[in-house]
């Protein structure tokens, strides 16, 4: 059996795409544009931004392709491409709707080098324009692979009015900033450090531009750093699953990770708001499966931050509640590492949002508490209070407790829980397969047996549930 050490990125790293996102390096190079139409003048005008020597072909030019006549790096030539024209080319674009010269444009380009853009139509095309955000030498752009242009440019436009115009002046500096750190002799580490900290600097600046003074003030923090080579280990709560849950120290932890550990219940989209560069070990428990069992988990979070990692243990729910953090708490501290915890949304609140309720409804539930349905073997709880969970004036949510439905009702009702107390099933809380069960929690089990696909599971009981509704 592979342990968690032999994992590797996996399938969970990026999700399909569509189209492969690249910037091309224009700079010098020559590009072909053919067609005299407005379409064919704005691409003439993309190519020139990007410093590319742009031969525009056609026997009747727009007045916006004249009018770009005079610009220096454009060659405007009245009359219809030719094969040898494409001699040199990084680029060929055509504006045409004819799919006999498509074709035709395309395999002569090809056949030169150059990388092919029919105005319009993606799937005869090598690469696509898509909507800009222009910082430049910070560049945002948007993509929907052809199929909503309209709907990329929207986006296009909320994203500029979220990106101030002074990051423009950030990343300008960023790139005479990185000559100037490197005779600094910093580490790895605290070269990364410096460009998170000059991140966070620019993102909070608002519309200020760099000051002369930050290079000084951020570099000098890290040439006086006594931070230790050791790296660190951040346990994070991912939620119940829905990625949108995630909290925004979340996302900054994951984006900082060397290694990220997570388990079954973590979705993979949240696993893309990591660092690219971060690797993924899928550490998940498998009930009857070959899964990592606790303590090499353990054992592997320390040993990878022995070795200066920065390493993320990404937990479904929140890492303090029924996660077996303590375990890793306690290891990490043994070991002199720093360990640190991110909260996350625990499900049993995401499960009262799903169902419109309140946990806390003061005029049916004087308190709230949590269990978990099984005991470290897998067998019905022992080592728990009966009469606290059959009480009348509690909302219980109870975790894990699928396998364990029958007896664990059944158990309460003897306890003398009132039969008829209101009661939720649900599964996969947060995702589109998410399902709920509602019904007095005598019925509770048939019910749920009935619906139920093995997915995640939390029952929840009490009068508070009463308000509850399935949507």
């Amino acid at each position: 059996m592979s342990t968690p050490s032999d994992a590797s990125p996996g399938p969970n790293a990026i999700e399909s795409l569509a189209t492969l996102p690249v910037f091309l390096a224009l700079r010098g190079r020559v590009a072909v544009v053919a067609g005299g139409g407005a379409a064919a003048a704005w691409k003439a005008q993309l190519l020139l931004a990007a410093g590319a020597t742009t031969l525009a072909f056609c026997e009747r030019p727009c007045a916006e392709l004249i009018a770009l006549a005079g610009r220096e790096g454009l060659q405007l030539v009245e009359r219809d491409w030719t094969p040898a024209d494409f001699e040199g080319a990084a680029v060929a674009i055509l504006e045409s709707v004819d799919a006999a010269e498509a074709e035709s444009f395309k395999a002569a380009a090809r056949a030169a080098g150059a990388l092919v853009n029919v105005v319009d139509n993606p799937l005869i095309s090598d690469f696509s324009f898509g909507s800009i955000v222009n910082r430049s030498p910070l560049i945002v752009a948007i993509s929907t692979g052809g199929a909503a242009p309209v709907f990329g440019q929207a986006i296009r436009a909320r994203l500029e009015t979220l990106l101030p115009a002074a990051l423009r002046a950030w990343a300008a500096a960023a790139q005479t900033w990185r000559a100037r750190l490197a005779p600094l002799g910093l580490s790895f580490a605290q070269r990364r450090r410096f460009w998170e900290h000059f991140a966070q600097l620019a993102l909070a600046a608002g519309g200020r531009a760099p000051q002369p003074d930050d290079f000084d003030r951020l570099a000098s923090a890290e040439r006086s750093s006594t931070a230790p080579a050791a790296g660190e280990i951040t346990l994070i709560g991912a939620g119940p699953g829905d990625p949108e849950l995630l909290t925004l120290k979340a996302i900054a932890a994951l984006q900082r990770a060397d290694v990220i550990l997570y388990d079954k219940l973590v979705s993979p989209r949240a696993l893309e708001l990591a660092r690219r560069e971060a690797r993924r070990v899928d550490v998940g428990k498998r009930a009857g499966l070959p899964s990592a069992n606790q303590a090499e988990i353990t054992n592997m979070l320390v040993s990878l931050a022995r070795a200066g990692n920065n390493v993320v243990r990404l937990k479904g729910g929140d890492p303090g509640v029924f996660s077996r953090a303590n375990e890793e708490i306690a290891a990490a501290r043994a070991a002199g590492v720093e360990i640190t915890l991110i909260p996350g949304i625990t499900t049993a609140l995401a499960a009262a949002a799903q169902l419109g309720m309140s946990l806390s409804d003061r005029d049916r539930a004087m308190r709230i508490q949590f269990a978990t349905a099984h005991d470290r073997d897998g067998e019905l709880a022992s080592r728990i209070s009966w009469a606290a969970l059959a009480s009348n004036d509690a909302t219980t949510v109870v975790y894990m407790g699928a396998k364990k439905l029958d007896s664990f009702v059944n158990q309460l009702l003897e306890e003398g829980l009132d039969p008829a107390t209101p009661a939720a099933f649900l599964e996969n809380v947060s995702l589109p397969t998410s399902l709920s069960v509602l019904a007095p929690i005598a019925e509770l089990p048939a019910r749920a047996a009935e619906v139920r696909t093995d997915g995640p599971a939390l029952l929840i009981y009490g009068q508070a549930v009463a308000a509850g509704r399935i949507s």
